[in-house]
């Protein structure tokens, strides 16, 4: 099988016997070392950054390289390497990786990037390792290598049946030079023994026996535990605190005034308070006695109200500027049997992760080490260095699994926050935020305003598309995350396309919330094409299919991949037998992003004063050629749909005098058990290779959900959360 890969020829698998035996494969050349343990049978040199880890027990030790904040890559990247090194699942066992970019690549986890970026590489590893151990048995038996094959740690000779465990090879496997990546040979996808097979997270049992895992568990001697107390209003600063006062609070060993870094004045060390205790509690109750007066800066004048109004004034003028446009809309739309127009709204988000921002750091001999349950650690650790002045040589940093990421760790202000501490006590310094620091200090999903009007022909065709976005950010630059591309649907699926944008300064910290951008565009998208397809009189599966049919290719959505997981879903939900009766309705949406492309179908019952009632949900995906891990892929699709329905029903922040208002999940929800549905998903697969999981199955939810609130209510919903719209109806 014939498989391309970014890997070079340097990115070469190295081996030798450590301590015990063990052979070691990594994928990048280093320094060599020589390591010899108590019951080696010699010794060897050795390239640290290893991926296996082979003892003569025959049990196979895998590094997972990326960091684990539940979606599961801590099993499923582990797994491709055991399928093509042959093994057993139950042989092999997890270790998580350090941060170590000299030893290993993009130690990361966002964007649905892990399968993507390592699907080819890590079989390439595992296979190598593989070919080194036939190439040890037919040394050993004097054959050819063609001769031999391989199964659950074993290889085999064919024609005499002579078989040698893994374990029994280690020494003259050592001494065999390793091939080129490039060079081996990879398995037929239909001989697969472990790729494909549902398989529990290798965590499942630690964590729910309680067992140590997360940053927010780090515990070690002499360790302070701490708090920082920031200005309620994004970026402020400290004039005065009474800090005498909290020196003499109980358990509180340092209390000092933290001043703000250089650099970014949102994504870094911001100016507040911290109280430092004997244990995190007593630091919390300090805090309770703190007092401070606040320099507040020019981003209290700023509020949700106020960006509204101002949106509504950017609409009525011209567009600062021009993202895509495609033939003339203005004449098409003049045309148009039928012009709509409407005017959408997605607020703020907040991650609102399980665990809080924590991080642990140490400081001494002028080396800092951190342990940060964090999706971005080299990123994190170039941030400490520019803020503290530290080399990042000096700097080690210890991934530890996460209790949710979804994108708010990709900001590592709270690592800077421990390693700042650290620096100053001159002790191990754990800081661990509340509930209400994390959800008011967040790095929000922007908010959006989109005007839009679109035409359909006599035909009920789509034929002009205009959309003037109203986001943040200053000139032709977008606020992180505010942006939106000129390859976004429904780009060159309409002839005539404007896509226009207008900023507006914003004082708030913004950042990537799980599936960015997609996760607001969707809901404006989807919900404004069912509006066209009711105009049109126009089933509105019908009327996406006809627009997907005979599109031009381009970058973004592979018109037949999404015309197929439509087809899917609407057979799966029974969309053309659904029955319409007030009060009850099914919603169709699809949306592609992060590689996937995503079809989704929700039905409600809706009471006529207005209660809502989520009934079910089908979704169907297309994620390529292979679903690695189908237990795993089937929680990352209900865990998406579940997050969408919570943001779309019940979530937002609402920003007043430069502070955000919420700040618990009493005002800012989670979905709770008693509003869960059933979700029945399905995988259409395509010869394209795997693409990743965490984020593509969430944006076609929200407007699958307002549509079929509209199919049973007559009620379009244009404004999120619905929480806030009134759903009630009359027959």
């Amino acid at each position: 099988m014939k498989t391309s890969s970014p890997v070079t020829r340097r990115e070469f698998v190295q081996v030798a016997l450590v301590a015990g035996g063990a052979l070691v494969i990594g994928t990048r050349v280093g320094r060599a070392a020589r390591v010899m343990g108590a019951g080696s049978r010699g010794l060897a040199d050795f390239v640290p950054n290893p991926f296996i880890r082979v003892s003569p027990d025959g049990m196979v030790t895998i590094i997972a390289q990326n960091p684990e904040i539940g979606q599961g890559v801590k099993t499923m990247l582990p797994m491709i390497i055991a399928d093509e090194l042959d093994v057993e699942w139950q042989s092999v066992r997890i270790e998580q990786a350090p941060l170590d970019t000299s030893k290993f690549t993009q130690q990361s986890a966002g964007g649905s990037t892990a399968t993507p970026n390592h699907w080819t590489r890590m079989r390439r590893v595992g296979a190598a390792a593989r070919a080194m151990l036939v190439s040890a048995a037919a040394q050993t038996w004097n054959v050819p290598e063609g001769e031999c094959t391989t199964t659950a740690g074993t290889v085999t000779h064919l024609p005499t049946n002579r078989g040698l465990k893994y374990g029994d090879l280690l020494e003259r496997a050592a001494a065999i030079p390793a091939p080129t990546l490039e060079s081996v040979v990879l398995k037929d996808p239909k001989n697969f023994r472990i790729i494909g097979q549902r398989i529990r997270g290798v965590d499942n049992h630690a964590i729910v026996t309680g067992t140590p895992l997360f940053g927010i568990d780090v515990t070690m001697p002499g360790m302070l535990c701490a708090v920082i107390e920031k200005c309620p209003v994004f970026a402020g600063t400290v004039q005065s605190a009474n800090l005498d006062v909290i020196r003499t609070q109980p358990g509180v060993k340092q209390a000092f005034i933290v001043e703000p870094g250089q650099g970014n004045a949102l994504n870094g060390l911001l100016g507040g308070v911290a109280i430092l205790a004997d244990n995190w509690w007593a630091a919390r109750q300090a805090r309770t006695k703190l007092r401070v007066v606040w320099n507040e800066g020019a981003t209290a004048e700023q509020s949700s109200a106020g960006f509204s109004d101002r949106a509504g004034e950017l609409a009525r003028q011209a567009p600062q500027r021009s993202v895509r446009k495609d033939g003339d809309p203005e004449a098409a739309l003049s045309g148009a049997a039928k012009v709509v127009r409407a005017e959408y709204f997605y607020p703020f988000l907040a991650h609102a992760a399980l665990e809080p921002m924590n991080c642990t750091a140490w400081f001494r001999d002028n080396k800092l080490e951190i342990w940060a349950p964090t999706q971005s650690p080299a990123n994190g650790r170039g941030l400490v260095s520019r803020t503290l002045g530290i080399p990042e040589t000096s700097i080690t940093i210890h991934i530890t699994r996460s209790g949710g990421g979804f994108g708010r760790r990709l900001n590592n202000d709270y690592m800077v926050e421990a390693a700042a501490l650290a620096v100053k006590a001159g002790v191990p310094v754990k800081l661990l935020w509340t509930r209400e620091d994390d959800i008011r200090h967040d790095f929000y999903r922007p908010a959006g305003f989109h005007f839009l009007t679109g035409g359909v022909d006599r035909s009920g065709k789509l034929t002009a598309w205009r959309d003037h976005f109203v986001s943040f950010g200053e000139g032709e630059r977008f606020a992180p995350a505010a942006g939106l591309g000129a390859t976004e649907f429904p780009q060159r699926f309409v002839p005539n396309f404007a896509l226009d944008a207008s900023v507006m300064p914003l004082g708030v910290p913004t950042g990537f919330l799980r599936a960015p951008t997609s996760n607001g565009v969707a809901f404006v998208v989807q919900s404004f094409l069912d509006e066209l397809a009711h105009a049109a009189g126009t089933d509105p599966l019908d009327f996406r299919l006809a627009l997907l049919a005979g599109a031009p290719d381009g970058e973004g959505v592979n018109a037949a991949r999404m015309k197929g997981v439509l087809e899917l879903v609407a057979e799966k939900s029974g969309w053309a037998a659904r029955k319409k009766e007030r009060g009850r309705g099914m919603g169709v949406a699809f949306h592609y992003s992060h590689r996937g492309h995503f079809a989704e179908v929700v039905q409600v019952s809706v009471t006529r004063q207005g209660g809502l009632t989520v009934e079910k949900v089908w979704v169907a995906g297309d994620i390529g050629s292979e679903v690695i891990n189908p237990s795993n892929a089937e929680n990352q699709v209900q865990g998406s749909v579940l997050d969408g329905i919570a943001e779309a029903r019940f979530q937002e922040i609402t920003i007043d005098k430069g502070r955000a208002v919420q700040g618990n999940f009493n005002d800012f929800p989670l979905l709770r058990l008693n509003q869960a549905m059933p979700i029945e998903v399905h995988f259409r697969k395509t010869e394209f290779p795997p693409t990743g999981l965490g984020e593509p199955a969430l944006p076609p939810v929200i407007p699958a959900l307002c549509n079929a609130i509209f199919e049973a209510t007559g009620r379009r919903i244009r404004r999120l959360p619905i929480g806030k719209q009134d759903l009630s109806w009359v027959s």
